[in-house]
């Protein structure tokens, strides 16, 4: 390489260093040039988040798959109270208690309890009930004006379907939807953290009466089952039993909600996919896998740390930095998948292959309701409106604008459900 080849090089890996860091809006709308470049050239790349901790990005599939499996790379954001307290505030610690920010034996014995409520059988059990909800929306859903399909339709199906499961009353789900919503798009800023505490305050206080509620009068769903089991050895204490809910619904309804979303508009952007599926419905289960692959709803894990100094490739992500794995990097490496900026609902191997749902003791819980919900989902909306159609060009989408995001998903998706009947 000559000495004006490396200067470019470093150039646009500090470019694209940047740009993942502050989350700009070119980035966002398409990260995925940003994660190309990084892989290339700096495939572990220490960066500057907005929220002010040593960060090391870890861009390429194996060694972002080897990352989630390595005991060396902690999940327990507690023991990195420092971190924790400057990216969280103090206001998260009551609603972080949870299999999600713990290691083994602790997480062990926290997602044992937890993946009782996630059998083969419960989950399958939840099917009709599924099917139930998605027809009531979809009938709700105007087909002579656009529709905002996030929020008619994706957001609502998995929010009912988990809220059901855990019990939360139908009137109360209005403002758990919108605490939840404040706290995965709240920023860095000093604004932003008192946002943060004020929704984050709001839930604790809301899943506390909640508990109290359930344990004067029991009923058929998954907090009262773990209520029930308070006085087992090794059932959850009362500050895991807050927090296990809070992540619960949290994950159990965003993750899916936006994987619809990049669903829908993935397919209405590649037509020829989605008449694949129409013509051949046994692809629909891998075509789900394909979008989980090549625009899934997590873009990166969830905060790890180092309790060592550890090198990956050449470079040494020191003891104590936290450690992010970009999956929606991994999942277009081409060194694992042939082809990866194509979207092709026939790929084959791609649910034993892609990190959509992470790896390793932490692989999302949640994942068989996520393909149901999904399942369920795209067969029911293509089959009711064959015809439907993006109200906007496919450049022009509005991806979350928040910076150094966890997810990847839509603000906004609007669509025509029945085109010929759309009025003006």
């Amino acid at each position: 390489m000559t000495q004006l080849d490396e200067r470019d090089t470093t150039a646009a890996t500090e470019e694209a260093a940047s740009a993942a860091s502050r989350g700009s809006a070119e980035y966002r709308a398409n990260p995925y040039p940003v994660y190309k470049c990084l892989r290339e050239t700096a495939p572990v790349c220490q960066l500057t988040p907005p929220h002010g901790v040593e960060t090391y990005l870890i861009t390429r599939f194996d060694d972002a798959k080897a990352a989630l499996t390595d005991p060396r790379i902690s999940k327990d954001m507690y023991a990195a109270i420092e971190a924790y307290h400057t990216i969280f505030g103090d206001s998260s610690v009551a609603l972080d208690d949870n299999m999600l920010f713990s290691d083994p034996p602790k997480h062990t014995r926290l997602r044992r309890i937890i993946n009782k409520a996630f059998t083969p059988r419960r989950i399958e059990s939840l099917r009709p009930r599924i099917q139930e909800i998605t027809d009531e929306l979809l009938e709700r859903c105007s087909t002579t004006e656009p529709v905002d399909l996030l929020a008619s339709f994706a957001f609502p199906l998995p929010l009912t379907v988990i809220c059901e499961l855990m019990g939360v009353p139908e009137e109360e789900r209005d403002d758990v939807q919108k605490w939840c919503s404040t706290v995965a798009r709240t920023g860095f800023s000093k604004e932003d953290k008192e946002r943060l505490a004020l929704a984050e305050g709001a839930l604790r206080d809301y899943f506390m009466s909640l508990i109290a509620r359930k344990r004067t009068g029991a009923t058929d769903d998954l907090l009262s089952d773990l209520i029930r089991t308070q006085d087992e050895q090794g059932a959850l204490n009362d500050g895991e039993l807050l927090s296990t809910l809070w992540v619960l619904l949290f994950a159990g309804h965003k993750t899916t909600a936006y994987l619809i979303g990049n669903a829908v508009f993935n397919l209405l952007t590649h037509r020829d996919q989605l008449q694949a599926i129409v013509a051949e419905p046994e692809l629909l289960p891998n075509a789900i896998e394909e979008v989980i692959r090549y625009e899934g709803s997590v873009e990166n894990a969830t905060f790890r740390h180092a309790l060592e100094d550890i090198t990956i490739r050449d470079t040494v992500i020191p003891k104590g930095a936290l450690v992010q794995v970009a999956v929606a990097s991994a999942n277009r490496d081409p060194e694992k998948f042939a082809s990866p900026d194509t979207f092709d609902v026939r790929r084959e191997g791609v649910q034993s292959a892609h990190l959509g749902f992470g790896g390793g003791p932490h692989y999302c819980l949640g994942a068989p309701l996520a393909r149901m919900e999904m399942r369920i989902a795209l067969t029911t909306l293509f089959g009711r409106f064959p015809d439907i159609a993006l109200m906007t060009e496919a450049d022009e989408a509005e991806w979350l604008k928040v910076p150094f995001p966890a997810f990847r998903g839509l603000e906004r998706l609007p669509v025509a459900l029945d085109p010929a009947r759309l009025r003006g």
